[in-house]
């Protein structure tokens, strides 16, 4: 399956065989049985280049799932014998990797010195969750997955707050009511939350009665605080992105009724070894109890 995997992505038999070390006509004869094994064609060979039958198609991702699994159990057995060398993936989302992982990560290599930890980050929770189903990472941390089949551990909670400028006339204020902010702008983020198939923000000033008027885009949660604190427009983030990792150039405002959401560490299966040890240090980094975990959007 790795074989097969590598002659997709490279496209080409030759450069599949380089890249896995083996001469081309060991690589063939592999694939050939592979094809064998499964009753058809996976392959067609082409003059210059391959590509996938229907058949291979239907095989690619079961085949990605079982290789990427294959090596994390490899890693699972090595980080749980704390061999050196071992490895340990985590998949985040981005907010969470800037403002949450890095005190954890820092505890992680002083507690677990033989055990790597290689960390992916993703911008959505949608893609998080897409990612962590195909086997890219061992546990993913993040806001609590819908209808997730595998274990969830609720390790803290998130608040979402609104950014300002120091001189903003809300600056002062110690929360504000989203029906206050119908005149702003805002700056926009492509990270920002999808709740019930909507944006956050266009779904709560909807409730409120307005239509957010967006005056910038941003891919990245740091830069919408950035444009915030520059004057540009409101912008919410998560308070830990906003204190932790940004910095304290910018006036925050909790909103009222606030915004609030479980984060979770949670994977496809039991958590065991490396990855229990991990989902133990978050719930120790965290204000409350882990506890398996129901839905949540934001309050």
């Amino acid at each position: 399956m790795e074989y097969f995997l590598t002659v997709v992505e490279e496209s080409s038999f030759t450069r599949a065989a380089e890249l896995l070390h083996v001469s081309q006509p060991a690589l063939s004869h592999q694939v050939k049985a592979l094809e064998r094994s499964v009753g058809g064609e996976l392959l067609e060979r082409l003059p210059r280049g391959v590509r996938l039958t229907q058949m291979g198609r239907a095989y690619l991702p079961h085949a990605e799932l079982a290789v990427r699994s294959a090596e994390q159990a490899r890693r699972a057995a090595r980080a749980a014998a704390g061999a050196e060398g071992g490895e340990l993936h985590i998949a985040a989302i981005h907010a969470v990797a800037v403002g949450v992982l890095p005190d954890v990560f820092a505890r992680w290599r002083r507690e677990h010195p033989g055990v790597a930890l290689v960390l992916h980050e993703y911008g959505t929770t949608e893609a998080l969750e897409e990612q962590i189903e195909r086997g890219t990472a061992d546990l993913a941390v993040g806001p609590e997955p819908l209808h997730w089949r595998g274990p969830v551990v609720r390790f803290d909670e998130e608040e979402i707050v609104l950014v300002v400028p120091f001189d903003d006339r809300l600056a002062g204020r110690t929360s504000v009511r989203l029906e206050e902010l119908a005149d702003h702008t805002w700056v926009r983020c492509a990270m920002e939350p999808v709740v019930d198939g909507r944006p956050f923000l266009d779904q709560v000033c909807g409730r409120a009665g307005f239509r957010p008027r967006t005056a910038v885009w941003t891919e990245h949660t740091s830069s919408a605080v950035r444009m915030a604190a520059a004057g540009v427009g409101i912008a919410t983030a998560p308070l830990h992105v906003v204190r932790g990792a940004v910095g304290e150039d910018c006036v925050v405002l909790p909103a009222d009724p606030p915004w609030r959401r479980a984060l979770t560490v949670f994977s496809r299966v039991e958590l065991t070894g490396a990855a229990a040890a991990f989902a133990r240090l978050l719930v120790e980094s965290g204000e409350g109890a882990g506890r398996v975990y129901g839905a949540c959007g934001y309050g």
